[in-house]
């Protein structure tokens, strides 16, 4: 298909995108068209053909456009690495905005005041910062 990638994200319990199914034809990646990404020195968008990056994530939201439809995940914390012909996103964590599952995302808001709490230097407690204002804006309805 002209103008898509392949993408994928991972977190250390799971593949997320694409799902996986239990038939014996699992799709190990899914088709793209887009997709936003909240990187550590500023959100970047991959399409097709996008020069070869490897970035470290900020938490936030990745906005991806899929041939299948729209996704929107929350991401906090990991890399994404860019091919021309590839994008995977590896997540520390996540949560699907798209399920419309607001303990989700309230047991995520009090994991990051919590990681908040508990920070021991500048560079966690920035991360997360980062996170508790995310998931605060999301989920006041950003």
């Amino acid at each position: 298909m002209a103008g898509t990638f392949k993408f994928e994200l991972v977190t250390p319990e799971k593949m997320i995108i694409p799902e996986r199914h239990d038939d014996a034809r699992k799709q190990t990646t899914a088709d793209a068209e887009q997709v936003v990404v909240p990187g550590a020195d500023g959100q970047f968008t991959v399409l097709s053909g996008h020069a070869p990056v490897i970035a470290a994530l900020r938490p936030g939201v990745l906005d991806i456009k899929l041939t299948t439809g729209q996704r929107r995940v929350f991401v906090q914390g990991g890399f994404a690495e860019v091919e021309p012909d590839r994008l995977t996103i590896l997540a520390q964590h996540y949560v699907d905005l798209d399920g419309n599952d607001r303990g989700k995302l309230d047991a995520a808001l009090k994991s990051a005041e919590a990681s908040l709490a508990a920070a021991k230097d500048d560079a966690q407690r920035l991360d997360a910062r980062d996170a508790v204002d995310a998931l605060k804006a999301l989920a006041a309805g950003g």
